[in-house]
């Protein structure tokens, strides 16, 4: 057994317990997968600043998302098929998360439905919708997240069409996998996988079999999802669905300062800088490297998240010291539920949140709401101080 320290340590068990087509969806990106992997690599760009001799007692990362108060301003990304890493996985990992006091975002892909996470939570979770064409599911879908209490709807804008994965498209990948040579032989070697597999009924699309007009079997599902992504989607949809959805309403997959200006004048609640994982655009830049333009450009008018390459707690300190007020963790917890289901996500949890509250210290900061980019040593990425957070800074330190 590999013993955990590190997020890397969950991704190794993980490798080897989760059969490989849907551990590659998890651990892959588009095309040359440049983008995924400087998703990563950026983050190390970004020097901290150690402090020394200040007061560590009393440190709290508890903070708020969205008006929702967390015990640490990280969210469970919404993330497909995360009920082919571990069997019933969305229930598990919504579990763990509500036990933890952080969110949880159900995918419209995920493989346990609406209701099934409903069923076995009992606080609010937050749910992600894709734009499908087929406008009646999608009215009845933010119908079905309002119906079961979720408390915010994360609306993802660049997916429209589908970018390119290799790995997928060599794996064959399909939920439930089909049953070729190479996917039996997977499986074969995965037996603790495959018995607790076989343990549940939940192996396709929950939100959509049974649901959308002509899938009511397997066969048709392949078809549907790739014609159904609507490449015409415009800002305009946002009103509608705004109007539809009537709650907390977050916009995720801004990358480019002028996105980050149209969603905010939606009147959205908060936006996501994301670039989908590095799923999407090959080529495009890492999510950390735009976030202060982005905080710069709207931090004053929405609340900006971010999502992308978090692999530990100095990775969160690093985008909240540039100005994001809240995280989300995809492939960190997938690779935890892979290696052990709910208790694994919750690993992956306490290792975030032991390494954010370490590294707050180190930096000389009790509290992580007042982190800024004083915090920061300027590097490869742009981390100039704002005179807001200056400001800000100071008046919270002389009230302590």
């Amino acid at each position: 057994m590999i013993k955990t320290v590190e997020i890397a340590d969950l991704k190794e068990r993980a490798r080897r317990r989760v059969p490989k087509m849907f551990f590659d969806y998890a651990d892959s990106g588009a095309w040359t997968e440049s983008t995924y992997r400087a998703n990563e690599e950026d983050f190390r760009k970004i020097q901290l600043r150690q402090r020394v001799a200040v007061n560590m007692t009393d440190r709290t990362l508890e903070s708020t998302m969205v008006g929702q108060t967390v015990s640490m301003p990280v969210a469970l990304a919404p993330t497909g098929l995360t009920g082919m890493q571990h069997a019933n996985g969305e229930m598990l990992a919504a579990q763990a998360a509500e036990e933890f006091g952080v969110p949880f975002t159900l995918s419209t892909m995920s493989i346990c439905s609406i209701e099934d996470v409903a069923s076995v939570t009992t606080k609010p979770f937050w749910f992600q919708l894709y734009v499908m064409r087929d406008r009646d599911f999608i009215y009845n879908l933010i119908d079905r997240a309002k119906a079961a209490g979720c408390s915010a709807l994360v609306l993802t804008l660049d997916l429209q069409i589908l970018g390119q994965r290799h790995k997928d498209l060599r794996n064959g990948l399909s939920a439930p996998p089909k049953f070729t040579p190479k996917h039996i032989w997977q499986m074969a070697t995965r037996p603790q996988w495959c018995m607790e597999m076989l343990r549940t009924n939940r192996r396709t699309f929950g939100n959509i079999v049974g649901h959308a007009k002509g899938v009511g079997d397997l066969s048709s599902l392949a078809v549907w999802t790739t014609e159904q992504f609507d490449p015409r989607l415009s800002w305009n949809d946002v009103t509608w669905i705004k109007e539809r959805w009537g709650g907390k309403l977050i916009i995720k997959g801004i990358l480019d300062v002028e996105d980050a200006k149209m969603a905010a004048a939606t009147g959205a609640d908060a936006i996501i800088v994301s670039n989908h994982g590095g799923r999407q655009l090959d080529g495009a830049p890492s999510s950390i490297s735009v976030l202060a333009d982005i905080v710069d450009a709207v931090g004053d008018k929405i609340e900006v998240h971010f999502d992308g390459g978090i692999r530990s707690g100095q990775d969160v300190l690093k985008a909240l010291a540039i100005g994001a007020k809240g995280t989300y963790i995809g492939r960190a917890f997938l690779y935890g539920l892979g290696a052990g289901g709910k208790q694994g996500v919750t690993e992956a949890l306490e290792i975030i949140r032991k390494e954010l509250d370490i590294t707050m210290a180190l930096c000389g900061e009790r509290d992580v709401q007042v982190l800024d980019r004083n915090n920061l040593y300027k590097s490869g990425l742009e981390t100039k101080p704002r005179m807001a957070e200056v400001k800000k800074k100071r008046a919270r330190t002389a009230g302590a």
